[in-house]
């Protein structure tokens, strides 16, 4: 495959380079013939750090449509995905050089009957250690856990397992060289998480003062993901009749959570950006949810660097474009920072060394 060169202002200090790509990686030193492919501002790949590659509404999908998943999440510029769970076995994924990089968490690990059906492990706390251990080994580093739903007998959200079962399972994870993440949408959940050394909490709308001082101390990671957030009222209505105090917690949470997020990124909680992308909402759809974080207050340069370089030195992967970084990265036409709506048309994705979009 011929050297390929790139140029433009490369993200995130905006300096213009001239970037080559020869063998997959990154090279700055000029190789013979190397072909001029493109301009533009040249961005790492960006990362979706909340994904369900394999979901849809009934639970897991077909190999065909995880294709169809990965391919509109990479024509996204999305190049890393770390998956929040899913019932579909996605390990098949790595062997494909034209889909994006995964970073599987197994499946979601819930209470019995109090989770959506056909998408998690469902157990009672006594097994608690054992699964998330059993997903621990087979996932990429990360498990998911379902830290609060609505309970039918309280009629609002409680915590899915009691603090002394989500202490001694995080152990066990962690023990087995997974981080831990969880779904929180209220409050009651987030202390026994937090105090159990937790590693991020997806969604979070629940968090106090309290919470978010000692994610800080700890360095306990966000994932709002608030185009989900976004449909609270919906999740109200539909359970009003039969859940009137659910349906009064979802509102209130859709109040406050503006105040909420901001108060984290005040404070100095790391945020990252996840579109939720599976069952019923859509794949390769970051960009609306950059721009759905911007709009309720962050930086548009912070939203930025936390679903590109920022979101790829915390999962582990190049933040920048180095001499021998894998040639992952995206090109647009304008300066994203100022203008997010570019993020919707890149020029050229580039994976793995190869343009693919």
């Amino acid at each position: 495959m011929s050297a390929l060169r790139f140029s433009g202002p490369v993200l995130p200090d905006g300096e213009v380079r001239d970037v080559f790509v020869r063998d997959g990686v990154i090279t700055y030193e000029r190789p013979s013939g190397a072909e001029t492919a493109g301009e533009g501002w040249i961005v790492p790949g960006l990362v979706d750090a909340h994904n369900h590659l394999g979901l849809e509404d009934g639970g897991a999908t077909s190999d065909e449509v995880i294709e169809e998943q990965a391919l509109a999440d990479r024509a996204n510029g999305v190049l890393l995905l770390r998956d929040c769970g899913s019932p579909a076995d996605t390990r098949w994924v790595h062997e494909r050089e034209d889909l994006p990089r995964l970073i599987r968490c197994g499946r979601h690990v819930a209470r019995t009957q109090r989770y959506i059906r056909n998408f998690g492990h469902e157990i009672e706390p006594d097994a608690l250690p054992d699964v998330l251990g059993e997903q621990a080994e087979a996932g990429d580093g990360w498990v998911k856990l379902v830290g609060d739903w609505i309970s039918r007998d309280a009629g609002d959200l409680v915590p899915s397992f009691p603090a002394e079962a989500v202490a001694a399972a995080i152990g066990v994870a962690h023990a087995r060289g997974a981080k831990v993440t969880a779904h929180c949408f209220g409050e009651a959940s987030l202390s026994p998480l937090l105090d159990a050394g937790i590693d991020c909490i997806e969604h979070g709308t629940g968090l106090t003062d309290v919470h978010i001082a000692q994610m800080v101390a700890n360095g306990v990671a966000l994932v709002p993901t608030v185009l989900q957030t976004d449909k609270f009222p919906g999740f109200a209505d539909a359970g009003r009749s039969k859940f009137p105090t659910y349906a009064a917690t979802m509102e209130s949470l859709h109040r406050t959570r503006r105040d909420v997020l901001m108060n984290a990124y005040d404070a100095g909680v790391a945020l990252f950006v996840g579109s939720d992308g599976g069952g019923s909402t859509r794949h390769g759809v970051l960009h609306e949810e950059i721009r759905a974080m911007v709009e309720m207050g962050l930086p548009a340069d912070y939203v930025l660097g936390a679903a590109s370089w920022r979101g790829r030195a915390w999962l582990g992967w190049n933040p920048g474009l180095d001499e021998g970084d894998p040639a992952d990265f995206v090109v647009y036409p304008r300066n994203p920072v100022e203008d997010l709506s570019v993020l919707a048309e890149p020029s050229y994705v580039v994976l793995r060394g190869r343009v693919v979009s």
